[in-house]
C-alpha cells in the first residue's frame, strides 16, 4: 500500500534536502510535485487542493525559510498535515466484559465484509472478549456458508436461521448471545453491487431493531474514490461510526485512506492488510503518515513482535546466542516466530528509511521461508544440533525428504555458519563495543 506515493514523496524530499537553502519558488515547485503525487494516488482533488494550501501556508514562512534544515522542516509539516487529514479523533471501539456490545458491518458486495467480521471477532477474542457472529447476508449465494466456514476456522459461533427475514436472524442471534454470555455480537449484513433503496431500507430496519453500539462501513481500498463516494451515500442513510478499509495490501494507491475522513467526517478504525484472519490492524493516523513518508512504523513492528514472540523463550535464546550454543532448532523457532508477524515485505516496509527504497513491484517470496522450514524439519535432531556432521550423503537424504535441491541445503548451511561466526564475534567484549557504537549511530 502507498508504495508508489511513498517513492514519489521520497524523491521530492531528497531533492529538497539536497538544496542548501530554500526559496519561495523551489518550495512551490516541490508542492506542485506533491500535488501531482497525491492526485495520482487517487486522493480526492478538493482534499489535495486544501492539503497543499495548508502545507504552503506553513512552509513559506520563517519556520522553514530561516531553519538550518529547511528540507527536514517541510517533511515535518507534511507529516503533521497527513496526520491531521487522517486523524481518528481518538476513536476507539470499546468492548466490555460485563455487557453485550453489538456492531454492524455494512457496505457493497465484494468489499470484504464477511471476512472482516471474522477478523474483528478473532482480534477481540485475543483481548479476552467472547465474540459471536450473526449471518444476516441472506441474498449473496454462499455468504452464510462462508461465515460458518470462517467461524469454524477460528472456533467462534455463527448464528443463522432459514429464510430471508433478517429481523428473525437478529433476534435469534441476540437471544443466543445473552444465553452464551457473549460480550461481542457482530452482524454481517447484505451487500449489493450498487446502492439501491431496497437494500438501504433493510439495513435501516435492522439498525433500528438491533440498536447497535457501532456501525462500520467496510470499503475496498482498491476502488479508490468510488469507495469514498459510496461511503458518503451510506453515511447519509446510516450515520455509521467509522470505516474499515480492506485490501490495503494489494495495488491500492491509498487515495481512499487519505480521503475518506475528510469527505465523510468519519475516521478509519481498522485496516485489512492481507487475506488471512490475523491480517487486520487498528488504524493509527500518525503511524500511517510515517509509513507514507518512509519513516517506517516501529510501534506496529514492536506490537507484532510482542504478539508473535514468547518473551521467556526469546530470553533463553539470547543466552544461547551469547554462549555460542545457537543451533538449527533455535533457528527454526526464530523462523516460525517471524512467520507469525506477517509477510516479509510488510515487515521490511515498517523499518524506518527502508520502505521507499524497496521497489513498488517487489515480490518477496514468503514460500522461501517454508522451504527453509521443510529442509530443517527433514533433518534428524542430532543433525539440527550438530550441523557440522552434514556430509554429502546426509544432505542428499535431506534433499529427497523435503523435495528441495541439494544446492539450497548447501546455501542454508553456509548462511547459518556465517550467522554463527557473526554471533561469536558479537559475544566478545570488542564485538559488544562495536554493536553499542553502531546502535548509538542509528539514534
Amino acid at each position: 500500500m502507498f508504495n508508489s506515493l511513498s517513492s514519489r514523496l521520497d524523491k521530492i524530499f531528497r531533492d529538497l534536502k539536497g538544496q542548501g537553502y530554500l526559496t519561495e519558488q523551489n518550495i512551490k515547485d516541490s508542492l506542485r510535485e506533491i500535488r501531482i503525487a497525491l492526485l495520482e494516488a487517487d486522493v480526492n482533488f478538493r482534499i489535495v487542493r486544501n492539503f497543499v494550501k495548508e502545507v504552503e501556508k506553513r512552509a513559506i514562512g520563517a519556520e522553514v525559510m530561516k531553519s538550518l534544515t529547511p528540507g527536514q522542516q517541510i517533511v515535518k509539516i507534511v507529516h503533521e498535515e497527513l496526520i491531521s487529514l487522517m486523524d481518528t479523533d481518538g476513536f476507539e471501539m470499546k468492548v466490555y466484559n460485563n455487557r453485550l456490545t453489538k456492531i454492524m458491518l455494512v457496505g457493497l458486495q465484494g468489499s470484504g465484509k464477511t471476512t472482516a467480521c471474522a477478523k474483528i471477532a478473532a482480534m477481540y477474542r485475543k483481548q479476552g472478549i467472547k465474540p459471536m457472529m450473526a449471518a444476516c447476508d441472506v441474498y449473496r449465494p454462499a455468504a452464510v456458508e462462508q461465515l460458518k466456514v470462517l467461524g469454524k476456522q477460528i472456533d467462534i459461533p455463527v448464528v443463522s436461521v432459514e429464510g430471508t427475514d433478517v429481523i428473525k436472524i437478529a433476534d435469534e442471534a441476540m437471544k443466543r448471545a445473552y444465553e452464551d454470555i457473549s460480550n461481542l455480537l457482530i452482524f454481517d449484513t447484505a451487500g449489493r453491487l450498487h446502492i439501491d433503496g431496497e437494500m438501504m431500507e433493510e439495513v435501516e430496519r435492522l439498525k433500528d431493531h438491533v440498536k447497535p453500539d457501532y456501525i462500520f462501513f467496510v470499503a475496498d481500498a482498491m476502488t479508490g474514490q468510488d469507495a469514498v463516494t459510496v461511503a458518503s451515500e451510506f453515511y447519509d442513510r446510516l450515520a455509521f461510526d467509522a470505516v474499515i478499509l480492506t485490501k490495503l495490501d494489494g495495488d491500492a494507491r491509498g487515495g481512499a485512506a487519505l480521503s475518506i475522513k475528510a469527505v465523510t467526517g468519519r475516521p478509519v478504525a481498522f485496516v485489512g492488510i492481507g487475506e488471512k484472519i490475523p491480517d487486520i490492524e487498528v488504524f493509527h493516523a500518525e503511524r500511517m503518515a510515517s509509513r507514507i513518508l518512509g519513516m517506517g512504523d516501529v510501534l506496529t513492528l514492536i506490537e507484532k513482535a510482542e504478539e508473535a514472540l514468547d518473551l521467556e523463550e526469546e530470553e533463553k535464546l539470547a543466552k544461547r546466542m551469547l554462549k555460542n550454543q545457537f543451533d538449527l532448532n533455535d533457528f527454526l523457532k526464530q523462523l516460525q516466530s517471524v512467520k507469525k508477524m506477517g509477510s516479509l515485505e510488510s515487515i521490511m516496509r515498517m523499518i524506518p528509511g527502508l520502505g521507499p527504497k524497496l521497489p513498488a513491484n517487489m515480490n518477496l517470496d514468503d514460500k522461501a521461508l517454508l522451504h527453509v522450514e521443510a529442509i530443517i524439519q527433514s533433518m534428524t535432531d542430532e543433525e539440527r544440533r550438530k550441523p557440522e556432521i552434514l556430509n554429502g550423503s546426509r544432505r542428499l537424504r535431506i534433499s529427497k525428504g523435503c523435495g528441495r535441491p541439494v544446492m539450497e541445503i548447501n546455501r542454508l548451511i553456509r548462511q547459518f555458519n556465517d550467522m554463527k561466526k557473526m554471533m561469536r564475534k558479537m559475544s566478545t567484549p570488542k564485538g559488544m563495543k562495536q554493536l553499542e557504537s553502531m546502535m548509538k549511530g542509528m539514534q
